[in-house]
């Protein structure tokens, strides 16, 4: 059975489904990454081979040195019953970035994960019919805002 869905029509079965039933979203995408036990060779890859920090731990470069693992995992969950995959790309922000020094990667890394979790999902489509949903996911920084040392000193 092969199943085709545009943007627009995933989205515009979202909503109806949702007042039908419970979906399934996956789960916890780090959880899973850890437990792969990947080297710092894993995590640099060909293309980071040279870089000059370390690399281990940066699970969201994985969607561009190791796609095919967070290809696994997200077919993983949906083989599970979700019915929504989340991109791997928690950390993909300049601000995070800035700790393995990629933060001009933060677009590329969203970009791939965003198309890589799309098809798994429009595979699983094919194979069966249903539609599935990719929502992208974002954490909050390893920073913290900073609070202006000017206050408002009237009460």
């Amino acid at each position: 059975m092969s199943t085709s869905f545009s943007r627009a029509s995933r989205l515009a079965l979202l909503e109806p489904e949702l007042g039908r039933r419970i979906l399934v979203l996956d789960g916890a995408m780090g959880t899973e990454i850890q437990a792969l036990r990947l080297t710092e060779a894993d995590f640099r890859g060909a293309r980071f081979r040279d870089w000059p920090r370390d690399l281990r731990g940066n699970n969201d470069l994985l969607v561009l040195t190791r796609p095919e693992a967070i290809r696994a995992i997200h077919a993983a969950y949906l083989d599970a019953g979700a019915d929504i995959i989340e991109t791997n790309t928690f950390s993909s922000t300049r601000v995070a970035m800035a700790d393995y020094g990629m933060e001009s990667l933060a677009l590329e890394l969203n970009e791939a994960g965003a198309r890589l979790a799309r098809a798994v999902g429009d595979a699983f489509e094919a194979r069966d019919g249903r539609p599935r949903w990719v929502a992208g996911a974002i954490g909050p920084t390893n920073r913290t805002a900073s609070i202006s040392s000017k206050r408002d000193e009237s009460g």
